[in-house]
C-alpha cells in the first residue's frame, strides 16, 4: 500500500533528520497512515512534523521518568514536598516507583485518573510510542480500535508500527486531518500539546516538511504584508515570511537567528541601523 504521493525514503530522512532507521520508520508509515487518511502532503507533513517534535525526531520512544529529587519536586509537585506528599528522596532515580505513585487513579484528582487502578498500572502504561500514549484508558481505548487487550497494546505501541498506529489513532481520534487540511499550525499545536509550548519549531518542521513534500506551501506577497509594523527575533507570521524569501532564506516564518542575522547585514549594506529588528525603514527598504 503506498500513499497518494511519491513519500521516499530519503523524503523522510531529510524531514526526520538523519534519524539511523529512517527505513524502518518509513516502512512503518507508509503501511499505517493510509489506514487513518493522513494521505495528502499537509496531512503527513502535519502529522510528521508533530510527532517528530514530540519524539525527537522519532528516537525518543518512552517517556522518560528518571527524575532527581529537585525535579520531582519541581514537575509533579502535587505528588511530593511537605507531608501529607511523599518524600522525594525516597522516589528520586525510579522511575517504575515514580509512575506507580504519580500515575495511580488513587492519588490523582477525579479529573486526572487515567484507569490505573491494579498495582503496577501506572508504569504498566506509562508513555510510550510518537506521541507518548499513557494511561489504561487510553492503551484500553487504542486496544480495541485494533482487536487488542490494553496489555496488548502496550507491546505493540513498543515497536515501530505501533508507535506510529497509536499516533494515527489519537491523530483521527481528535479529527486532525481537517486542521491540517487548512493549514493551521497553531489549531494542530494546541489540540495536541493543550497549549502552544514548542510552536516555533513545530512550525518549522511544518514548513520544511511541506517544502519537502512539495505541498501546498504558500509564501505572503511583499503586496499583502504591513510594512508598517516590526518583526523580530521569535515572531511568527507572514511578515517574517516575505523578509526571509526577500533575503533568500528558507521561509518558514519563524524569525530565528539566520533571519536575524541576515536582517543585520541587509541593513549594514543598506545604511540602517544593523540591530536586526526589521521595523518600517527596514521592510519599507527590503519589500519595497
Amino acid at each position: 500500500m503506498s500513499v497518494d504521493f511519491p513519500l521516499t525514503v530519503d523524503m523522510l530522512r531529510a524531514i526526520i533528520n538523519n534519524n539511523p532507521k529512517s527505513a524502518e520508520w518509513f516502512d512503518a508509515l507508509v503501511e499505517i497512515m493510509p489506514k487513518y487518511k493522513i494521505n495528502t502532503p499537509n496531512r503527513i507533513a502535519g502529522f510528521l512534523a508533530q510527532c517528530a517534535h514530540e519524539s525527537n525526531d522519532f528516537k525518543s520512544l518512552e517517556e522518560s521518568l528518571n527524575y532527581s529529587e529537585k525535579a520531582l519536586k519541581s514537575v509533579f509537585s502535587r505528588y511530593f514536598g511537605a507531608k501529607p506528599k511523599r518524600n522525594a528522596r525516597e522516589y528520586a532515580r525510579n522511575p517504575e516507583m515514580i509512575a506507580n505513585y504519580v500515575y495511580q487513579d488513587e492519588y490523582r484528582s477525579s479529573r486526572g485518573k487515567m484507569g490505573n487502578v491494579q498495582d503496577g498500572d501506572g508504569w504498566r502504561f506509562r508513555g510510550r510510542g510518537l506521541k507518548q500514549l499513557t494511561g489504561r484508558n487510553n492503551y484500553a481505548a487504542f486496544g480495541k480500535s485494533i482487536g487488542m487487550s490494553a496489555e496488548d497494546a502496550c507491546d505493540y505501541v513498543a515497536t515501530e508500527k505501533g508507535a506510529v498506529e497509536s499516533a494515527c489513532w489519537f491523530w483521527d481520534t481528535n479529527k486532525l486531518n481537517s486542521i491540517a487540511d487548512k493549514n493551521d499550525i497553531v489549531a494542530l499545536t494546541k489540540k495536541i500539546n493543550g497549549g502552544t509550548i514548542g510552536l516555533a519549531d513545530r512550525t518549522k518542521r511544518y514548513n520544511a516538511a511541506l517544502d519537502i513534500l512539495g505541498g501546498d506551501f504558500k509564501v505572503a506577497s511583499k503586496s499583502s504584508v504591513d510594512t508598517s509594523v516590526t518583526v523580530s527575533a521569535g515572531d511568527i507570521n507572514d511578515t517574517v515570511k516575505a523578509v526571509q524569501a526577500a533575503l533568500n532564506l528558507v521561509v518558514d516564518g519563524v524569525f530565528g537567528p539566520g533571519t536575524k542575522r541576515a536582517v543585520k547585514s541587509f541593513q549594514a549594506v543598506n545604511g540602517l541601523v544593523a540591530d536586526g529588528i526589521a521595523g518600517p525603514a527596514t521592510l519599507n527598504k527590503l519589500l519595497g
